[in-house]
């Protein structure tokens, strides 16, 4: 081995690369078997891309014959619900998952021990698994953050951070400075009650819990998604709920487990948690009520998923029901992010409670000369029309006021689907329905009407209604009546008198 080929292998001393200038690591790149490195590099890149393509067929094709097999034991649709999720091992691509660096860096270090073997060195292999496990690190955070908080905006700029953090590691370790550091960082201690620490320990131990966090989220979300991936209805609420409960579980559990390989005592942390029972009774109250009320509404399955309900004015299906909030959509698009404690505390109405089925009605006002009887039926006709009016319970009009227009009529049907929204879809197709069916059979849809009396200047009626008006404080109701009679004879003359001049 040359001394060029020395300066890019391991050293016993530090454990690490070293290269000392850019005219030397030419010097070790430029030899002949340099090249073979390169190639054997690109070789194992292809072997890993070509085994993680076969894996993943083989698993989309098994995947496909177990819902196959599930949905037609259960008379259930595609299951598609489970294609939802992002796959942590094989990505979108297949190459941008975990199993690819994970390959490529299994099979650069065979390829290295063999080029050792055979040639005695293998500088560029040496320098590649560096970055190969910094890269198997970025892809591995940034597929299980990607499944574990879908649509979450800080799960981008956590990949940036771990992105940095991992490249600049492999930096400092092939350039000998990060072993240094870490000697120097290592001398650095103090005393946590009876333990004795270090800035190095607190590091790894840091990594240790940042792992088993990651871990416990990746276990978490498969579990939500084993649980959520056929629930439906009833069941939706309650898996939901232990889908949410088992996620913290576990995360509270990473969390201690990465204390303890800090070397912190977790007896110690009594006075914290004393500290921040302190903080939720004070500031933080309303927040920790947010967060049970969530736990409450999912377990007692007063609220769920599909629900129409009405809150505070906003009516509209809920959505999502979240640990600290539940989303509430509208008919028209707009979403209302109400705090739980808010529908433990107040009146909540659920249009869905005890029946999913929801009932609308109309308003129609036809002619007096109309058939009452054909127009109720003509209307529970028209409301038939539409195809997600119920059956059963049939649609019926009731003749329920005589206005001043005309007879008016409410009909009122039943839909079995509010759940999908389009509620003014609905009722507009059923007008419709009803504006054609009276039509079609001619009954008479009136206009506002209203009467007026003209009294001509100088009439009788107008001398009779200036007496009235000064008629003095004595006079009894008998002069009123004459004086109201006389007044609508003469109305009755003028128009007579309006009529023959016309």
């Amino acid at each position: 081995m040359n001394d060029a080929s020395r300066l890019l292998e391991i050293t016993p001393r530090t454990g690490t690369l070293q290269i000392d200038n850019w005219a030397e690591w030419w010097s070790a790149f430029a030899q002949r078997t340099t090249w073979l490195d390169a190639l054997a590099l690109a070789l194992g890149a292809l072997l890993a891309w070509l085994l993680v393509r076969w894996l993943g067929a083989w698993a989309a094709r098994v995947a496909g014959q177990l819902r196959a097999a599930r949905n037609e034991a259960d008379g259930a649709g595609s299951g598609a619900a489970g294609q939802s999720r992002l796959s942590v091992l094989f990505g979108t691509r297949q190459v941008d998952g975990a199993l690819f660096p994970l390959f490529w860096l299994g099979l650069t270090y065979l390829e290295r021990m063999a080029l050792l073997h055979w040639v005695g060195h293998a500088p560029l292999l040496r320098l590649a698994l560096p970055a190969l496990t910094a890269l198997l690190l970025i892809r591995s955070v940034a597929t299980v953050l990607r499944a574990a908080l879908p649509g979450v905006a800080a799960v981008r700029l956590l990949e940036r951070t771990v992105s940095w953090a991992a490249w600049m590691g492999m930096l400092l370790w092939v350039s000998g400075v990060l072993p240094a550091v870490m000697r120097q960082l290592d001398t650095i201690t103090w005393k946590m009650g009876g333990t004795q620490m270090s800035v190095t320990d607190l590091i790894e131990g840091a990594l240790t819990a940042g792992a088993l966090m990651l871990l416990a989220l990746w276990a978490s979300s498969y579990l939500e998604e084993r649980l959520l991936r056929r629930a439906t209805g009833a069941t939706l609420s309650v898996r939901k709920a232990v889908a949410k409960a088992t996620r913290a579980f576990m995360l509270f559990l990473g969390l201690m487990l990465g204390l303890s390989a800090v070397g912190i005592d977790l007896t110690a942390l009594s006075v914290l948690g004393g500290a921040m029972g302190v903080g939720i009774g004070f500031g933080l109250q309303k927040l920790a009520a947010s967060y049970i009320s969530g736990f409450l509404v999912l377990a007692e399955r007063s609220l769920r998923i599909g629900d129409l309900v009405r809150v505070g004015g906003f009516e509209g299906s809920i959505a999502d029901i979240r640990t600290r909030y539940t989303v509430i959509r509208a008919a028209n698009g707009s979403e209302a992010l109400v705090p739980n404690e808010t529908l433990m505390t107040s009146t909540v109405e659920n249009l869905s409670f005890s029946d999913s089925r929801l009932n609308q009605s109309t308003t129609i006002t036809v002619g007096y000369d109309s058939d009452a009887a054909q127009v109720q039926r003509l209307l529970e006709q028209a409301a038939l029309q539409c195809p997600r009016v119920l059956r059963q319970p049939a649609p019926a009009a009731l003749l329920n006021n005589f206005g001043a227009d005309g007879l008016e009529f409410t009909l009122s049907y039943w839909l079995g689907d509010p759940e999908n929204g389009g509620l003014g879809g609905v009722r507009s197709q059923v007008n419709l329905a009803i504006l054609d069916a009276l039509r079609g059979a001619g009954v008479d849809i009136p206009y506002p009407q209203r009467v007026l009396h003209i009294n001509p200047p100088g009439s009788a009626s107008a001398a009779v209604a200036s007496a009235g008006a000064k008629q003095a404080p004595g006079a009894g109701p008998q002069a009123i009546r004459e004086g109201g009679q006389g007044t609508a004879a003469s109305d009755e003359a003028g128009m007579r008198q309006c009529e023959g001049s016309a």
